[in-house]
């Protein structure tokens, strides 16, 4: 009796910030989908991924052979149809990528339940908090009475042919428990675990690095940059090639927002500063880009420990104009970071100094951490 394990990775991330999806934002060592991955990959038979369209192929590099990735759909029930398209095992498991840190042991939990009858099951935990309905004008319309009540977690098991059932309609719901259950059938509740908490904003990120060993300790940094406008040179900042714009002078390719940034975690973590590492006297870094330098900079503190919780960089120069790549830019640095949270945001000196004359750009980071 084969099991499949289907892993809803395709959500956009969006409470994050970041600029790109949310499972491969990075937890500690690994991305939320590597840790999912780990956790199943021991008691399954078969892992088919639902991936962000256009992640299709990072997502197989980052996993390996023997996994099977397909794109995911607009919603999570979409994405959950598009994979079981493609399943074979008798019983499946639909796991979000969100709930990185779901052990083995609950799966196997749940595929037992499965094998000992149920065609249905579902992780909970019991609610903690009081629960009230509030009616449209913002007052309480009733206070539910929380004994009955549990909060749902994944990985959620289903008799293969039952869940494909309830997925025939096309219908939506926010698990597939819920699509059991409008089809007629029939859900067993067992126990969840507090480690199989969603990830969906930077706090829970936080929540989720103590159940990995992460002390609560932040530790912070700030780093700087600034060079002069070359001629000849293309310009890179933030991670990107500026078109028809001039490039800086220096040993690199003067990426200012890449050098701050680097400065700031290497000021965070006590690990020396980019000159110690990536100096002059270092010919090798001639010519490097700033997304390699945020690369091996993510290398270094990773092995020294620690964990980047969020950067915060500010370009300041009259030119380039950053709103309009804002979004594309943060999505570099947070790529070349391994998924951490970024901020980024730009601002002129109204005509003083280097950058406010015209002569450079500069930018300033700063930079939070945690140590394993």
């Amino acid at each position: 009796m084969s099991v499949t394990a289907i892993i809803a990775a395709a959500g956009s991330g969006e409470r994050f910030g970041v600029g790109i999806p949310k499972a491969l934002i990075q937890l500690g060592d690994r991305t939320l989908l590597e840790h999912a991955f780990a956790s199943l990959a021991p008691v399954v038979d078969q892992i088919v991924i639902s991936a962000p369209p256009g992640y299709e192929k990072q997502v197989s590099k980052l996993l390996g052979d023997g996994v099977t990735v397909v794109a995911g759909g607009a919603t999570r029930s979409a994405s959950v149809r598009n994979a079981l398209a493609v399943t074979t095992g008798e019983y499946v498991l639909v796991h979000d990528a969100a709930r990185a840190l779901a052990s083995s042991d609950l799966a196997r939990a749940v595929i037992a339940a499965l094998k000992s009858g149920e065609s249905a099951v579902v992780p909970a935990v019991a609610l903690v908090d009081t629960i009230k309905v509030v009616g449209t004008n913002g007052y309480v319309a009733s206070t539910l009475d929380r004994t009955s009540l549990v909060s749902i977690q994944t990985p959620q098991g289903f008799n293969t042919a039952a869940l494909r059932r309830a997925h025939a309609a096309g219908a939506d719901a926010t698990d597939d428990g819920a699509l059991i259950e409008a089809n007629g059938g029939k859900v067993k509740i067992i126990a969840g675990e507090d480690r199989a908490l969603k990830i969906t904003t930077p706090a829970d990120l936080h929540t989720a690095l103590g159940f990995l060993g992460f002390d609560s300790t932040y530790r912070t940094g700030i780093g700087s940059d600034a060079h002069a406008f070359g001629v000849g040179r293309p310009l890179w900042l933030a991670g990107l090639l500026w078109p028809d714009q001039d490039g800086v002078d220096g040993h690199s390719d003067g990426d200012v927002a890449a050098h701050a940034i680097c400065d700031a975690l290497f000021a965070a973590t006590a690990l020396g500063d980019l000159g110690s590492n990536f100096g002059t006297d270092r010919p090798q870094y001639a010519g490097a880009s700033g997304v390699q330098l945020l690369q091996e900079t993510l290398a270094i503190i990773t092995k020294g420990g620690y964990s980047i919780a969020n950067v915060t960089v500010q370009i300041i120069g009259n030119r380039p104009k950053i709103g309009r790549r804002r979004t594309e830019a943060i999505a570099a640095i947070s790529s070349a970071l391994g998924g951490a949270a970024v901020s980024l945001s730009a601002t002129t000196t109204d005509g003083m100094g280097l950058t406010g004359e015209g002569k450079g750009i500069a930018a300033i980071a700063s930079a939070l951490v945690f140590k394993q």
